[in-house]
C-alpha cells in the first residue's frame, strides 16, 4: 500500500535540503523566523536545532508539504 503522507520516507535532512534548494536561506528565514535560518545558516546547525525543537520542525514540515502542493 502506498502512503498518502508526503513526509513518508523523507528524512529531516532531505526535507531541509529541498527547502533550501527551492527557497534559499534568506527566503527560508523570512518564511520561518528562526535564528538558525537567519544567522550563519547551515544544514548541520539547522538539523541540530530542529531535532531538539518540535514546534520548529513542525513549521519546516508544513512548509515542505505546502511547497510540494504548489509545485503541482
Amino acid at each position: 500500500m502506498v502512503s498518502n503522507d508526503p513526509l513518508h520516507g523523507k528524512t529531516l535532512e532531505m526535507i531541509l535540503t529541498q527547502l533550501v534548494d527551492h527557497y534559499g536561506w534568506p527566503e527560508l528565514g523570512n518564511r520561518i523566523r528562526i535564528n538558525c535560518f537567519i544567522s550563519n545558516p547551515s544544514i548541520k546547525s539547522s538539523l541540530t536545532f530542529l531535532r531538539k525543537t518540535p514546534w520548529a520542525r513542525q513549521k519546516v514540515e508544513t512548509l515542505y508539504v505546502r511547497m510540494l502542493k504548489n509545485r503541482g
